[in-house]
């Protein structure tokens, strides 16, 4: 234990709390990171030790309440999608829906970004109830509009929208598509890039940044970072080649498509590569899909691959399979 001046010793629980402060920041800052990255695993990782750093938190400081509402709003943006996840005691609450009151705990911590706060508050509405819709959940769709809007007349023209999508029963309409996932996680990402320009100067990452230079290792780190980063182009090259496109107009790729691209790896992936040529869907292929559907719900796509046998498909394939087959027959297709 360091010495004060004085010869006295620091009382421990003080600084406990100032390292628990400094890891906090950094962890907050790496989260930020990863999630622009798209690197899954280390985001995963990086989530775990700031929940283990939060929890150990019996009140949260001042100036640290906005690094705490950051990490656990990207926590939940990343697990959008996933329903099975939950966040709250009430466990009709999706992960979308939880971020949406983490985001509205951040508004409070900032005042000079009111027309970025307004549109991802948004976007995560918007998805909040696409979400469901893509799962085929329509009842919980109309309950998630029912929590989400609060009868304001300011949120009426889209909480009216929204009511007329869900009752249509189609989650491809042209406003869900517009304000889509992926623009969400771009927007999250514009947010990011701001919150990390006002952290440059994080102690640890300082400090950090000094150890690597002065024992000459920012060579080698560059070196693998490269490499690691040419390994995860080649496989969303592969997937992008793979994809179809409608209307032949490529689309883009944001961080959400990566922080799910390891989910989208199968058991046999590798050996799709040789795999150039498009195979035309079979009826019986069509049957496999529909039956699915049925047992695992929309958006299982690799569980649906894994229990379907479906010969040199992905479950990306599946999806769009699955998209091109409503689109033909929207209102025949039961599920």
């Amino acid at each position: 234990m360091a010495a004060r001046a004085g010869g006295n010793s620091a009382p421990p629980a003080e600084v406990e709390a100032v390292a628990a402060s400094w890891m906090l920041e950094f962890c907050c800052c790496c989260l930020c990171r990863h999630f622009g990255d798209g690197c899954l695993a280390e985001f995963q990782r990086w989530s775990d030790v700031a929940y283990a750093l939060i929890n150990g938190l019996s009140k949260i400081p001042a100036h640290q309440k906005k690094t705490v509402y950051l990490c656990q709003l990207l926590i939940r943006i990343a697990k959008g999608k996933k329903l099975e996840c939950h966040f709250e005691n009430y466990k009709r609450i999706s992960p979308l829906e939880s971020a949406l009151s983490f985001w509205t705990l951040l508004e409070r911590e900032e005042i000079q970004l009111e027309k970025l706060h307004k549109d991802i508050r948004q976007l995560i509405q918007i998805q909040s109830v696409a979400v469901y819709m893509e799962n085929g959940y329509f009842k919980e769709a109309a309950e998630a509009l029912q929590r989400l809007f609060t009868g304001s007349e300011s949120d009426k023209p889209l909480r009216m929208k929204l009511a007329i999508i869900i009752k249509s029963k189609d989650p491809y309409v042209p406003l869900l598509q517009t304000f889509s996932y992926d623009f969400l996680i771009k927007k999250i990402k514009s947010y990011i890039e701001l919150f990390m320009k006002g952290n440059e100067t994080n102690f640890l990452l300082q400090a950090a940044t000094k150890e690597v230079e002065s024992q000459g290792l920012g060579a080698i780190i560059a070196l693998q970072s490269k490499a690691v980063n040419a390994d995860e182009n080649d496989k969303e090259n592969l997937e992008t080649k793979q994809r179809p496109h409608a209307g032949g107009k490529l689309e883009e790729r944001t961080a959400v498509q990566s922080l799910n691209g390891l989910q989208n790896v199968e058991k046999h992936g590798h050996a799709l590569v040789s795999v150039r040529k498009r195979q035309r869907w079979t009826y019986n292929e069509d049957l496999k899909l529909k039956s699915g559907v049925k047992e695992f719900g929309v958006g299982n796509w690799t569980k649906i691959l894994v229990h379907g046998d479906f010969n040199n498909r992905t479950s990306v394939m599946l999806k769009d399979r699955w998209r091109t087959l409503l689109m033909e027959n929207r209102w025949k297709i039961t599920v």
